[in-house]
């Protein structure tokens, strides 16, 4: 066999359809009983909606590429009417466009560090990182300690903690400041990565996101390989064995198309260098559990809304109008991330509920007391994932470890959408990864 994939995502599947195009023998293995990776569907009220990743927007040319592709169709995510900001319980504020409904002195202070944030962002080296100018110190510094220094009032601050945790699903003190600016570097800025319009929020796949990994599952066939978690890695100058539960195969090159922090987890024959086996003790995923909503209609967008808020206070961070075009329920989603994800991940389903729906009563009114359904999946508790949206870089890790990021060893080339230059953590992140290591093992 020529190729050996582990990980049936987004970016194993495509990597597998790629080799196969090129006249590659492969074979893609997968630890669940599913494909999809991080993508996955479920039914709210009878609807289908994604319990994982599922927007898709502008800039994102190689999932919006591999969209077509595969026969699927977009459509645009609700964002008509006007959005609510809770800055301190029970203070919540209706706006419309980008500005968010700040005091003045906020506002000021807001765009004096953005400005700052985007002058650091444009002197990235999306490719290296690690090459950036002063990168020791930008990589030495968290995001938190930034903020510290730079902004100097509670609305402004709270702004960017409620972007981290949406972005990242993580605390600003968990990362350091060269991921930041990489991460938002790789999306064409922190206006597109946190828009609707125009942004990484625009579109949604017809019947979910799933589909895009069910499609390619489907030309792949026999290729695929399920309940096969991936247990050892033997590699050397003849090529890789891979063990499994479902068996043992053999090739001459793999792609490990899993997460850093699931990829650690395989023993390796002899092991990996140190540098890629630090690198893959440094990479924790943030905490995220997504939950939902559904209502017999939504009601929301008859008084104004268009069904995204923004809090300081959570528990639930964000949320957005879920609603799928033709079909009556109307659907709000929402995220429970970082510490919020931490604390609620040992409550009962109930509570979560709960919790959600009061949220939703503080910023929508009486009317979102009463849903008719409700669905939910804790990503941090998902045995083959273990957190999500994506790993982020703690301080020090991109300078001492960044290189190893996409470096093969031997045989052995690295995919998935954290090692991706455009988009990393995206799904249009997980799709270029694959291109990139099938284009290195094709070379």
């Amino acid at each position: 066999m020529d190729v050996v994939v582990v990980g049936g995502g987004i970016a194993g599947l495509t990597a597998g359809r790629r080799l196969q195009e090129a006249g590659r023998s492969v074979v893609v293995l997968e630890a669940r009983d599913r494909v999809g990776g991080r993508t996955l569907n479920d039914t709210i009220a009878g609807v289908t909606v994604e319990v994982g990743g599922q927007w898709v927007g502008p800039t994102q040319d190689h999932v919006n590429a591999l969209i077509e592709e595969l026969g699927l169709e977009r459509y645009a995510t609700h964002d008509e009417g006007d959005g609510l900001v809770e800055l301190a319980e029970g203070k919540v504020k209706r706006f419309r466009g980008d500005t968010p409904p700040l005091s003045p002195l906020a506002l000021a202070d807001l765009f004096q560090a953005q400005r700052a944030l985007d002058k650091l962002v444009a002197t990235v080296d999306r490719a290296e990182p690690w090459a950036t100018p002063d990168a020791a110190a930008l990589d030495a510094t968290t995001f938190a300690s930034w903020l510290d220094r730079r902004v100097h009032t509670d609305q402004a601050r709270m702004f960017h903690e409620i972007a981290a945790a949406a972005v990242f699903a993580a605390e600003p003190d968990t990362m350091s400041l060269l991921h930041w600016l990489t991460y938002i570097a790789a999306g064409n800025g922190l206006e597109r990565v946190l828009g609707t319009q125009g942004g990484a929020q625009q579109d949604r796949v017809v019947g979910g996101t799933w589909r895009i990994s069910e499609r390619l599952a489907e030309e792949l066939g026999d290729t695929v390989i399920l309940s096969a978690p991936a247990r050892r890695i033997t590699w050397g100058d003849d090529g890789v064995t891979v063990e499994t539960d479902a068996g043992t195969y053999e090739a001459d090159r793999a792609i490990v198309a899993v997460p850093p922090n699931l990829a650690g987890r395989i023993d390796y024959e002899p092991a990996l260098p140190v540098r890629r086996d630090q690198l893959t003790q440094q990479l924790p995923h943030g905490q995220v559990i997504k939950v939902m909503v559904a209502y017999d209609e939504p009601w929301w967008r008859a008084e104004g809304l268009n069904g995204q808020a923004a809090s300081a206070v959570g528990p639930v961070g964000i949320t957005f109008d879920n609603t799928v075009p033709g079909h009556d329920p109307g659907i709000l989603v929402g995220f429970y991330e970082g510490n919020h994800a931490l604390y609620w991940g040992e409550k009962t389903p109930t509570a979560r509920r709960q919790a959600f729906v009061d949220c939703l009563v503080r910023w929508f009114g009486p009317k979102a007391a009463s849903p008719i359904d409700y669905v939910e999946r804790d990503w941090t508790a998902e045995a083959w994932t273990r957190g999500c949206y994506g790993a982020h870089f703690p301080t020090g890790a991109w300078t001492r470890f960044g290189p190893a990021l996409r470096q093969p060893v031997g045989p052995i080339h690295w995919a998935g959408t954290e090692t991706a230059t455009t988009w990393m953590g995206y799904l249009d992140g997980a799709v270029e990864s694959a291109d990139r290591a099938v284009t290195e093992i094709l070379a």
